[in-house]
């Protein structure tokens, strides 16, 4: 008897706990949350009524190194939601930053292409650039990826920081073009130094 009072007063902690930190997202991030713990506990509910306890699978065999350190499962729209990208580049940053943190393993790559970053942008609700083809260079311009040559592009540690680490962007306009007046001020410096 002792051992169960104290199982249940474990389970009533970790119901707490998980409460507690449940409570200051939105519905929406919760479902998400949930989502994610449970894949990473590989926890399945049962879509039959006739069984109420959740069933817990094995664990995989293990089929070589990861892609990433962090194994949660993220949908593209709720991160672009989360980070609140405020341009194309920074949206193409974010889409290879999902592809090679967050999203399902079968479709996790480390290298994106044009037509790549236009089904997430699609995907996650995101304003479509009106140079399409032009899109990842634009954003290897502005730093964040690097190009890899036949149209392949791979998210470098600039733009890796800025998906993971800097956005969404506190105290700043969203719509001021960051990189272009980096590029003036440059320009401007070599003029006067003729």
């Amino acid at each position: 008897m002792e051992k169960d009072g104290g199982t249940q007063k474990t389970l009533g902690q970790a119901i707490d706990e998980v409460v507690r930190a449940l409570e200051s997202l939105d519905d929406a991030n919760r479902v998400t949350a949930i989502r994610a713990a449970c894949e990473c506990l590989r926890v399945v509910f049962p879509t039959s009524e006739k069984s109420a306890a959740p069933v817990m699978q094995p664990p995989p065999a293990p089929a070589g190194p990861t892609v990433t350190q962090d194994s949660r499962v993220v949908d593209i729209k709720s991160l672009k939601e989360e980070k609140e990208p405020s341009s194309a580049s920074e949206m193409a940053a974010l889409v290879a930053f999902y592809l090679t943190e967050h999203a399902p393993q079968a479709e996790r790559r480390s290298e994106v292409s044009v037509e790549d970053v236009l089904k997430y942008f699609k995907q996650a609700g995101f304003r479509l650039p009106k140079a399409q083809t032009m899109l990842l260079t634009n954003a290897k311009n502005a730093g964040y990826f690097d190009s890899l040559g036949s149209g392949k592009y791979r998210l470098n540690p600039v733009g890796y920081n800025l998906a993971a680490h800097n956005l969404p962007r506190k105290g700043t306009d969203p719509n001021a073009p960051r990189a272009r007046r980096a590029k003036r001020t440059v320009r401007t410096r070599a003029r006067r130094k003729q």
